[in-house]
């Protein structure tokens, strides 16, 4: 495929005065997908999968607020809400009616909320170890919570934003935090995370605020009903070597009504770049039996 028409487009809306971007992979006769990736993270690191899945699916990838090409929300605490917000902005600003979700990471916890909150606007999800509360969790106190915070806030208001000399120099950082990657996926993930400053030098494009999280959270009751309120069919994937519990044998199971549960071996939490292929598989096995019920 001539490289040109294979590329995706960049495109734009506004939600909550923040311009955010989105790529759009094309094929808008073909029902939508969206694509939510996780935290410090953004839109291009589905290209392997979008690119498969486009033969079917008008698919969309959003950059969240404060991520890749999307404005940086200042002074906001990056909640779950405010993601769910910009979602549904982003459902309307396309003019869909009805879409389907893979959600990775803190993106299926988007998501899952998403889909709790309107069960109806959702044809399939798949959240590819995105299931970070669960009943185990032990949750610190309020006052706890927001004291550290206010302390994370303080100390990233001191640290100085790191400079790359080069993208490569970026890609080997991303290849020290995960092993399971290719010299030629880092690089690929360093080419659209990074920017280029005045200097010649490169940072990463995401908002540093993004590493202190909001201490106004869902309780794990809040949880468990949206989940329970989930009426499309719903596939939660984990890997052998995440650092996330398994969905199994976390309880979180029995407070869905129509989910399935995949487990991909040798895979660590970003399940989608350490075993593309194995993702893939799974994810057109499960729509296509999804479209068949």
């Amino acid at each position: 495929m001539d490289a040109a028409i294979d590329a995706p487009q960049s495109r734009y809306y506004h939600s909550q005065g923040l311009r955010l971007h989105f790529t759009d992979w094309g094929n808008p006769q073909a029902p939508p997908l969206l694509l939510v990736h996780g935290g410090l993270d953004h839109s291009r690191s589905w290209d392997h999968l979008a690119r498969a899945l486009r033969r079917n699916f008008h698919v969309l990838a959003p950059d969240l607020r404060g991520h890749g090409e999307s404005e940086w929300a200042t002074g906001s605490s990056y909640s779950l809400a405010d993601h769910v917000y910009d979602l549904t902005g982003l459902v309307k600003a396309a003019g869909f009616e009805n879409v389907s979700i893979v959600g990775h990471s803190m993106g299926g916890m988007v998501s899952l909320t998403y889909a709790g909150v309107f069960p109806e606007k959702v044809s399939r999800l798949v959240v590819l170890d995105g299931v970070t509360n669960y009943p185990a969790r032990q949750v610190k106190p309020a006052d706890v919570r927001i004291a550290e915070w206010i302390s994370d806030l303080d100390k990233l208001a001191q640290r100085k934003i790191h400079r790359y000399a080069s993208l490569a120099d970026g890609a080997e950082r991303i290849l020290r935090r995960n092993r399971h990657l290719t010299r030629a996926q880092a690089l690929h993930l360093a080419t659209h995370g990074l920017k280029q400053n005045p200097d010649g030098t490169y940072s990463w494009k995401f908002d540093p605020y993004l590493r202190a999280r909001a201490p106004y959270r869902l309780s794990l009751d809040d949880h468990i009903g949206l989940w329970s309120r989930i009426a499309c069919p719903t596939l939660l994937v984990s890997g052998s070597e995440s650092f996330l519990p398994d969905p199994a044998t976390a309880g979180v199971m029995k407070h869905f009504e129509n989910a399935e549960l995949a487990r991909i071996e040798g895979a660590g939490h970003w399940l989608q770049h350490d075993k593309p292929d194995e993702v893939l598989d799974l994810l057109k096995k499960f729509f296509d039996q999804a479209e068949s019920k």
